[in-house]
């Protein structure tokens, strides 16, 4: 029989939950590694090692053949998911978040769901609306607001900030186009099949790069300290692991739309957690280009929400 839709939403509540209070974390973890790795290898490396553990668990099931076949028939898919998902959104955001601030990461944030319902125009078919363009200006005007450019003589700090928001910016972007993306995939595969192999594209993709860029990156990894190694293991257990995983699991059961509009709770963790563990400060004109964001989330999903798609047959 029909699911009904109502029990269908609360049954995401905890797991969407659980990822946005772990991916507010990464600011805080990518400012603790700062200066000890290089940016790339910080984004980099930690999806290595989760694409290894996830490779390690699929190979102990029977049916491990299989589903890599399946997925060599998918090859495209996953790695415009991982190449145009993953590496930007990984790249874009640790390189940002070193030159700016973890604070300005998780207030940027809320910029995933605003593009992510723009780009579902493309990829699900969806219509682009006036609200949706006024929406995305809104989310633009607030990067300004948040680290504003400044043109005296000492505004070379304020434009690497600048410069910074742009990447996370970028990020943003590329974590909204992998999760609606992965929408598609969900009818193949499981959510931690779509992981692995769109992060083994991505870890074939960029492997030969990071060593050209970084060539020292793994005998770094020696003078990591305790907390480093910690932030280290967060990043790729916690962020690239269980945060995806739950919400995989959440978009198996509803839009994109509803899905993407919880990602406002994770600048507010985000906040929390660099205000608290870091000590940063938020500056007047941050805080306003924060709520103008959050309003034209807030805007875009109280007046332009998914319609209502009938749950599959039991």
């Amino acid at each position: 029989m029909s699911v009904p839709r109502k029990s269908g939403r609360i049954s995401t509540v905890l797991p969407l939950m659980a990822a946005n209070l772990l991916w507010a974390g990464q600011g805080v973890a990518v400012k603790l590694m700062a200066g000890a790795l290089s940016p790339v290898a910080i984004a980099l490396l930690p999806l290595y090692l989760i694409t290894l553990l996830a490779l390690a668990l699929l190979c102990a099931q029977k049916n491990a053949a299989l589903r890599f076949r399946a997925a060599w028939r998918f090859r495209t898919e996953f790695f415009l998911a991982g190449i145009g998902g993953q590496l930007i959104a990984q790249i874009g955001m640790t390189l940002g978040i070193t030159w700016s601030s973890a604070s300005n990461g998780a207030i940027l944030s809320l910029l995933i769901p605003i593009f992510g319902a723009l780009l579902a125009v493309w990829l699900l078919r969806e219509h682009m609306s006036i609200l949706r363009v006024v929406v995305l200006m809104l989310g633009l005007a607030g990067i300004f607001l948040v680290s504003p450019p400044h043109l005296h003589a000492r505004s070379a700090h304020h434009i690497h900030e600048f410069a910074g928001n742009i990447l996370i910016a970028l990020g943003c972007f590329g974590s909204a186009f992998y999760n609606v993306y992965s929408k598609r995939l969900l009818a193949y595969f499981s959510g931690p099949e779509i992981l692995f192999f769109s992060y083994l594209s991505t870890t074939v993709f960029s492997l030969p790069a990071l060593f050209v860029f970084d060539p020292h990156c793994l005998s770094n990894l020696t003078r990591l300290a305790p907390m480093q190694w910690a932030a280290l293991l967060y990043l790729a257990i916690f962020l690239y692991g269980l945060a995806m995983v739950f919400f995989l699991r959440a978009l198996r059961m509803v839009d994109v739309v509803i899905a993407s509009a919880s990602l406002y709770l994770t600048p507010l963790f985000g906040v929390a957690l660099a205000y608290s563990v870091l000590k940063e400060r938020l500056a007047p004109q941050a805080v306003l280009g924060s709520a103008i964001i959050l309003f034209a989330t807030l805007i875009l999903f109280r007046f332009d929400g998914p319609p209502n798609v009938p749950e599959p047959v039991g």
